[in-house]
């Protein structure tokens, strides 16, 4: 019987290669570049870097109605 591994593999946002995602979601880390975040300065660093992904800070907001969209310095 294998051992469980305690996190998810995942891609990089930094440097592409594996990295790992605790299976609580509660940080990300590669061991190859050095990237460790908590999962969410991980959303924002996808967010800020990766434009097909700049919508899912939408996601961390309550409701947006009768709101702009805003722009990603906002959530700095």
């Amino acid at each position: 019987m294998s051992k469980k591994h305690s996190f998810v593999k995942i891609k990089c946002p930094k440097c592409k290669k594996d990295a790992e995602l605790t299976r609580d979601f509660s940080s990300v880390k590669c061991n190859f570049c050095g990237f460790d975040r908590s999962y969410g300065e991980y959303v924002k660093f996808i967010a800020h870097n990766e434009l097909k992904y700049s919508d899912i800070l939408g996601d961390y907001t309550g409701s947006t109605e009768g709101h702009t969209s805003g722009s990603l310095d906002e959530w700095d």
